[in-house]
């Protein structure tokens, strides 16, 4: 039998018509509408747009020739997703895994459900729905088998890839059945695997579908994206957030051999939503003659109401603004009485810059408009979103545009806003419908994407004569993302609030959580983890100084904090959001937290004696309904300088259903979560953003990578409990752990990111 990783296509797009016909004749193809699992309709995805449905529509087909194809409705930007979902559909329908092949949905929520791909939730979301679709597909084959031996059901079996009648040692494969089963009614009702049956889930054994052909470079991107005629283009956008061309001069570009056509683009003045920046495209025959046009355009830009926006001043109103109250987003006690009578007190600031997503394949896209409808092809993680965009900005009706969704080169939320694909939509339309393929240099990507915002926080703590926390204050200023929907918005909404501020989990009888305002200058857009980030940030490093002034171990001092295992409901402490998800299902669960901690300090020997200039810090958040703790382990040089031996990471996501995946993106999420703290940073002058690529907008490389991660799963085989989340939790905890091991190895508080310029000397 050929090895499966030989079978892997470059992603295939599908329509509903062309995916039926692909089946076959003699074919099983499902398009499964089952009963809801009795506790979906309580999960998130029910409340998405276009989401969880009684009827979900996914697809699977059995070719004649046994060929398993799953199609997958999400993007898959690294995190393997497009392993994951037909994993599961595989298992329950004890298939070969050689024999399954993955066919990427385009976009089309009408038929899919929701496709945004963000919010770590494709699993937990519809893990249920997929095995109910593996377990009908099973069971009418099983169905067709046992009518063609003329035996009951129950005596026959699915066993990789085969129907078994065991009494009389018969045998058939799939394929074999496939135009029999078709005939068949799709089963009111399905029975699941028992968990102890599983061959692919939770096994940690299957890597990924794509991974061939990515390491081979077989594998299709965004920006691998081909067409025949097709044109390539750059556009050279307002420096400042808001701005416009005020006059141009195309002469020396038109110049350039190769530059075909200069086309202005209108701007979308704030709040932008997805809508593009607008400027001046260079559309030419291959994109460096496209980009050598740009820079030969002469262009006066009008660059509007954020003209002044710097971060220097801005930090400082940032800092003004959280040393007077704020907006009570949550009142719990009373803290002012406590802080004024409480015996001691402990205050500090933290900044966290605005951060990009760097992914490393930046925004790419190509559109083609012809007889009047528009196809694109896109890195996108919500193909949606851009077909409505492609809709509202070309006038095509919506029936008539197509997204078909490439592999991402990364997206950390930056490809879920698909202004990029409306450029090329634009341009496609001025060159008379030609195939257009927009591309986003470095520069561009650094300068003009959404960013990460800005934020600064001031923590005080009450405590009394016994050294226990009393009273909590927590003041957090940050431009909210609401600021890229709605005119004059100051203040975060409920999403960023739920991200580590209303909700902390912590044992203190008087806690304030406040919210200053904070206009934004710049687009603000979500960024992997989100709020999450500053908020972890700050409340973690802040527990170990306190931890520190009392002289106690900051691994005790946390769980002191966190207190006795205890179920707290999320709307009781103000979080009216928690991730979208049922408060029954998904409560604060302030025992999974302490296990998290205590199984990361046993995985990395927390307490064991360290030489001079080495020192450890722990940290812990909760997010995504997911629990995560870090143990960073910190080496100082003799000229201030860091490395980062080692740093473990643990995790109770609930059920795991591929821990390899597991494992691999919090082995990312480290890395990440070390760039944002230790090296990552942009910053504005004059309303424009001053790092331009990796020379200023640096990254963790090779050498400044812990040397060992290590990944620690705390175990859950209850497979009928909710999911956690996995690919954006486990970045926030990365930089107090790095923050506070700092301290340890060096005496130094770092409460400033990034922590680079603060180390040596």
């Amino acid at each position: 039998m050929t090895h499966h990783r030989s079978l892997r296509p470059a992603i295939r797009n599908v329509s509903r018509r062309a995916f039926l016909a692909g089946a076959g004749a003699g074919s099983l193809v499902l398009s499964v509408g089952l009963p809801a699992w009795s506790q979906e309709k309580k999960f998130a995805a029910a409340g998405m747009p276009n989401g969880l449905r009684e009827d979900v529509k996914l697809f699977v087909a059995i070719a004649d020739d046994g060929t398993v194809t799953v199609v997958c409705h999400r993007s898959e930007m690294g995190q393997g997703i497009r392993t994951s979902l037909p994993l599961v559909v595989a298992d329950e329908l004890e298939a070969d895994w050689a024999k399954v092949k993955v066919a990427q949905a385009p976009g089309d929520e009408t038929r899919f459900g929701n496709q945004d791909t963000d919010g770590s939730r494709s699993m937990r979301h519809h893990f249920m729905t997929l095995r109910r679709m593996g377990a009908a597909a099973r069971a009418m084959l099983v169905q067709a088998a046992a009518t063609g031996w003329g035996v009951p059901a129950d005596q026959v079996e699915a066993v990789n890839h085969e129907l078994v009648h065991r009494a009389s040692n018969r045998k058939i494969g799939y394929g074999a059945v496939a135009k029999a089963a078709a005939a068949l009614p799709v089963p009111a009702s399905v029975k699941l695997k028992d968990p102890a049956q599983f061959r692919y889930i939770g096994k940690g054994q299957i890597g990924l579908i794509d991974g061939m052909d990515i390491t081979t470079g077989r594998a299709g991107f965004g920006i691998d994206a081909r067409r025949d005629g097709m044109l390539y283009a750059v556009v050279a956008r307002p420096p400042v957030y808001g701005g416009k061309v005020a006059s141009f001069d195309a002469a020396e570009a038109m110049k350039v051999k190769g530059v075909l056509k200069v086309v202005t683009l209108d701007s979308t003045p704030p709040p932008s939503e997805f809508g593009p920046l607008g400027g001046v495209a260079v559309v030419a025959s291959n994109t460096w003659a496209a980009i050598k046009g740009r820079e030969a355009l002469k262009i006066t830009w009008d660059n509007g109401g954020n003209a002044k926006y710097s971060s220097d001043s801005y930090k400082a109103m940032l800092e003004a603004a959280v040393r007077k109250p704020g907006k009570v987003v949550r009142d719990q006690g009373n803290v002012d009485a406590a802080m004024a009578s409480a015996a001691r007190r402990i205050e500090a600031e933290y900044y966290v810059p605005h951060l990009a997503h760097a992914t490393i394949e930046p925004a790419a896209a190509v559109v083609q408009i012809r007889d009047g409808a528009c196809e694109a092809w896109a890195c996108v993680q919500s193909p949606e979103a851009a077909k409505v965009r492609l809709f509202k900005f070309l006038g095509i009706p919506a029936d008539k545009v197509t997204v078909n969704v490439t592999l991402l080169g990364g997206g950390f939320g930056r490809k879920s806003k698909p202004d990029f694909v409306v450029e090329a939509g634009l341009l496609s339309k001025a060159m008379n419908g030609a195939p257009v393929k927009v591309t986003w240099t470095r520069e561009d990507d650094l300068q003009n994407s959404p960013l990460h915002t800005v934020t600064m926080q001031r923590l005080e703590a009450g405590l009394d004569a016994s050294g226990k926390v009393v009273a909590w204050r927590h003041r957090s200023a940050f431009p909210s993302i609401l600021s890229l929907f709605a005119p004059n918005v100051k203040l975060p909404f409920a999403i960023e609030l739920g991200m580590g501020l209303v909700n902390l989990p912590f044992d203190i009888p008087n806690i304030r959580a406040e919210t200053p305002e904070a206009e934004a200058h710049a687009r603000i857009g979500w960024f992997r983890a989100v709020a999450n980030i500053q908020h972890a940030f700050a409340i973690q490093s802040f527990v170990t100084e306190i931890a520190q002034a009392l002289g106690k171990d900051p691994k005790d001092y946390l769980l002191e904090l966190i207190g006795p295992p205890r179920k707290i409901n999320p709307t009781s402490v103000g979080d009216g959001w928690n991730h979208g998800e049922d408060p029954a299902l998904y409560p604060i669960d302030t025992g999974r937290l302490r296990g998290v901690v205590e199984a990361v300090a046993r995985g990395a020997n927390w307490g064991r004696t360290l030489p001079k200039g080495r020192g450890l810090g722990i940290a812990a958040h909760y997010s995504f309904v997911s629990y995560l703790a870090v143990v960073a382990e910190v080496q100082a040089d003799d000229r201030g300088g860091i490395s980062v031996p080692r740093i473990d990471i643990a995790i109770d996501c609930g059920p795991q259903i591929n821990p390899e995946r597991i494992r691999s993106q919090l082995e990312g999420a480290v890395i990440m979560g070390m760039s944002n703290a230790m090296l990552s940073e942009i910053t504005f002058k004059d309303g424009r953003v001053v790092q331009s690529n990796f020379d200023g907008y640096e990254v963790a490389r090779m050498d400044s990578a812990p040397r060992e991660v290590h990944v620690h799963l705390v175990p859950a085989t209850d497979y009928t409990l909710p999911l956690g989340g996995v690919g954006e939790p486990g970045v926030p905890p990365v930089a107090p752990a790095l923050a506070n091991a700092i301290a340890a190895a060096t005496g130094k508080r770092i409460r400033q990111l990034p922590m680079r310029r603060q180390l040596a000397g």
